[in-house]
């Protein structure tokens, strides 16, 4: 994990993230691309003839650099090597566009909690990010001095389709040197028996040969509270899920359980793409 993208609008959820970006980055000798997008597309700039318009987009570019210059001279960011880019574009194809051109490993996100991701990365930009990217997308919620992972969970309805996750969250947790904690959350609506659930996990745990880990199975009103309350009995420092591209999140989350999960949270949250 040598590469790591990190929007921002330099709000306090953006810097955020980028605080626990600095921290991984001096810890696995990564690099940072710090991402500013500004809505004019490419043709509209390219588009535009008037004199009025041109410094428009001038102004923005330099007010980025600007803040830029403001946000690099900051102490955590000493000693991590820091790429600026401002793009014009849409924010979800911005963030796409910026991965597949520098080969990001990881994209780190900040969230100001119940409310969702705010600012630029809001409601439906928000989504299609975290539901579609072909790598992981790190929501933090909060300042974190100290970023250390011990404990992951990785809640899934562990049917066959998610063992590309699942070993994306291995590699993930063998990053961190943390402990997996495989999750299934049984609900009224969803019912499965102890039997069915531990079959389908053990298969999981027999396709790799991972060791560091707990297979629990856990009983809840919703999907959602089932996850965040186990992984506050345990005092887990990370929730990890798998998403299902346009379907969303593997087929026993329900409805916006991404969403929900994402915002309502307490702790960090991080998606891998089936």
């Amino acid at each position: 994990m040598k590469k790591i993208l990190v929007p921002t609008d330099f709000s306090d959820q953006a810097e955020n993230a980028l605080k626990v970006a600095a921290q991984l980055a001096k810890t696995h000798n990564a690099e940072i691309y710090l991402l500013h997008l500004i809505e004019i597309p490419l043709q509209e700039i390219d588009a535009m003839s008037s004199q009025s318009d041109l410094p428009e987009a001038m102004f923005f570019m330099k007010l980025a650099q600007k803040k830029f210059g403001t946000i690099l001279r900051k102490r955590y960011l000493q000693e991590v090597k820091v790429h600026e880019i401002v793009d014009f574009n849409e924010i979800f194809k911005g963030v796409f566009h910026n991965c597949k051109k520098h080969d990001i490993d990881l994209i780190i996100m900040g969230s100001n909690g119940v409310s969702g991701l705010k600012e630029m990365l809001i409601g439906s930009n928000t989504e299609k990010i975290v539901r579609t990217s072909e790598i992981p997308v790190l929501v933090v919620k909060k300042e974190h001095e100290i970023f250390k992972v011990k404990h992951f969970v990785f809640a899934s309805d562990f049917k066959e389709e998610s063992k590309v996750a699942y070993k994306k969250a291995i590699e993930f947790v063998k990053f961190f040197d943390a402990k997996l904690h495989l999750l299934t959350v049984n609900t009224p609506n969803v019912f499965k028996t102890s039997e069915h659930s531990n079959k389908r996990m053990q298969d999981f745990v027999n396709s790799s040969d991972f060791s560091n880990y707990t297979i629990n199975i856990y009983n809840d009103l919703t999907i959602e509270k089932g996850i965040m309350n186990f992984s506050q009995s345990i005092q887990a420092d990370l929730i990890g899920m798998s998403t299902h591209g346009r379907r969303g999140i593997s087929h026993f989350f329900n409805g916006s359980i991404s969403e929900d999960l994402v915002n309502h949270a307490k702790r960090p949250v991080v998606t891998f793409k089936i």
